[in-house]
C-alpha cells in the first residue's frame, strides 16, 4: 500500500501507552499500523474511541514481543489472530494481517499473510480499511476517506459478496449509515442489503441486538430505521416495529432533559404491549436488565399525563423511580408528536413540568419500618409487608405530608381493623 496523507488532529498517537505499544510490536522489525475506527474517526474529527492495531507478525510472536517489554498480553482470539495488550490500564486489540479462507455467513475461517492489501480487501466498508503509522502516515487503499467525507458508506469490493461472507454486514451497513452517512445510501450497498435480507435470520440474537442498539444510539437514527423498513431489513428482525414517527419524535424531546438512550429508543418502536416486549426480548437474548426495563416502558403500569397535578405526578414518581418515569414521559410526549404532529404550547409546558419534577423532586422515605408493625402484635412474614404496604398507600395518597406519628397511628387503625375481620 502506498501513503496517502498525514493526520491531523491526532493527540492520541502521542499517549505514552501507544508509544509503548507500537515499539513492543516493532522490535523486532515487524510492521505495525493503527487500523479501521481510529483512523477512520481521526479523519472525520470524531473522539476517537478504542486503538486497534494490524501487524506482519504472527500472533505467537506479538504475544511474545509484548511479554518481553514488560506489557500484559492476553491471547483473546489466537485462532483469528488476535491479541489484546494492555498498557497503563488501556487495552489495544492487535491482529496478524488475514485473508478468509472459508466462510459461512456467520463465521470465517482465516489464513495469515503478510499482505496488507489481501487484508483491506477482507474488511467490511472502504472507510474502516485505513490503516495509519505512529508517525500519523495514513493508507487508504479503497478511497476510504472520500467516502467518509462524502457520508458514503460502500462496501470493499462486491457488496454481495461481503455480505455472504457475514451476514451481520447487512445491519452494520445501516448502522454505519446512521452514524457517518449524508442523504440516501449508497445505491449498490443499499439493493445488496435488501435482495439478501432473508439471510438475518441465520444470525444469532446477541449479535442482532448489538448491531441494533448501537444504530439507535446514532443523533438521528429514525431515518435510517425508514430505510430499514423499506428494504425489508426491519421485518427480519423486528416485526414487532410499528412506524419510526414515534421514534423520530423521541430523538426530539430527549434532547431537552435526557440523552440518547437506546433501550428507551427500542420502546418507542415497539407495538403490542407486553406480548410483543416478551417476543423482542426473547429473539433479541437481551440481558435480565434490558429485558425488565423494555417490559416496563412497552407495557407501562400508567401512561402520564402532561395535564397531571403535582400530587399525582409525584405519587407515580414515587412509585416508579426516576428512571423509569422520565422515560415514560418522554415516550408518552413522542407518542402524542406522532399522531398530532406537534404539541400545543399548554401540552408541552406540562410535559416539561414533568421531566423538570423527575430532575428535582428527591423521594422521602416511609417513616415506619417491618419493626413498627410486629411491635403491635404481627408475626414476621408476608403479613407485614401487605401492612406496609396499606400504610405506604395511604401516605402516597396524602401526598407523603403524614409523619412517623401519623403513620403509626394509621397503622394502628389497619390492625385493630383487621383483628376485628378475624
Amino acid at each position: 500500500m502506498k501513503p496517502t496523507g498525514r493526520l491531523t488532529g491526532a493527540a492520541w498517537l502521542s499517549a505514552p501507552e501507544v508509544g509503548a505499544v507500537m515499539a513492543a510490536l516493532t522490535a523486532s522489525g515487524a510492521v505495525a499500523r493503527f487500523v479501521g475506527g481510529c483512523v477512520r474517526d481521526t479523519l472525520a474529527g470524531r473522539a476517537v474511541g478504542d486503538k486497534d492495531i494490524a501487524t506482519s507478525d504472527p500472533p505467537d510472536t506479538v504475544l511474545r514481543l509484548l511479554e518481553a517489554a514488560g506489557l500484559k498480553a492476553i491471547p483473546t482470539g489466537l485462532e483469528h489472530g488476535t491479541v489484546t495488550a494492555v498498557a497503563n490500564h488501556v487495552p489495544f486489540e492487535i491482529t496478524t494481517l488475514r485473508h478468509d479462507v472459508e466462510t459461512d455467513g456467520r463465521h470465517a475461517r482465516v489464513a495469515f499473510t503478510g499482505d496488507w492489501l489481501a487484508d483491506a480487501a477482507r474488511r467490511d466498508f472502504t472507510m474502516n480499511a485505513l490503516y495509519a503509522d505512529l508517525d500519523g502516515t495514513y493508507y487508504d487503499p479503497f478511497d476510504g476517506a472520500a467516502d467518509l467525507a462524502a457520508g458514503r458508506v460502500r462496501f470493499v469490493g462486491d457488496a454481495e459478496t461481503r455480505i455472504r461472507e457475514d451476514v451481520l454486514r447487512i445491519l452494520r451497513f445501516f448502522r454505519f449509515h446512521a452514524h457517518f452517512g449524508h442523504g440516501a445510501p449508497e445505491a449498490e450497498g443499499f439493493a445488496a442489503c435488501r435482495r439478501l435480507a432473508n439471510l438475518l435470520p441465520t444470525l444469532s440474537g446477541e449479535r442482532v441486538a448489538a448491531e441494533l442498539l448501537k444504530l439507535l444510539n446514532a443523533p438521528e437514527p429514525a431515518s435510517t430505521v425508514a430505510l430499514m423498513t423499506e428494504a425489508g431489513i426491519l421485518a427480519a428482525i423486528l416485526p414487532e416495529a410499528g412506524a419510526p414517527e414515534r421514534l423520530r419524535a423521541l430523538v426530539t424531546v430527549e434532547g431537552i432533559m435526557a440523552g440518547a438512550d437506546p433501550i428507551r429508543r427500542l420502546a418507542a418502536l415497539v407495538d403490542g404491549g407486553a406480548s410483543a416486549a416478551n417476543a423482542v426480548c426473547g429473539r433479541l437474548r437481551l440481558s435480565n436488565a434490558q429485558r425488565e426495563r423494555l417490559a416496563r416502558l412497552v407495557a407501562p403500569p400508567v401512561r402520564p399525563d402532561p395535564e397531571w397535578n403535582a400530587r399525582t405526578a409525584r405519587g407515580w414518581l414515587y412509585r416508579l423511580g426516576a428512571e423509569t418515569f422520565r422515560d415514560l414521559v418522554l415516550l408518552a410526549w413522542a407518542g402524542a408528536i406522532a399522531a398530532r404532529g406537534e404539541s400545543p404550547r399548554g401540552e408541552a409546558e406540562g410535559w416539561r413540568a414533568l421531566l423538570g419534577l423527575a430532575e428535582t423532586w428527591r423521594a422521602p422515605r416511609l417513616p415506619i419500618g417491618g419493626e413498627d408493625v410486629m411491635t403491635l402484635g404481627v408475626a414476621s412474614g408476608p403479613e407485614v409487608g401487605r401492612l406496609l404496604g396499606e400504610v405506604e398507600a395511604w401516605w402516597i395518597e396524602g401526598d407523603f405530608q403524614a409523619g412517623r406519628a401519623q403513620a403509626l397511628e394509621q397503622l394502628a387503625r389497619i390492625v385493630e381493623k383487621g383483628k376485628g375481620r378475624s
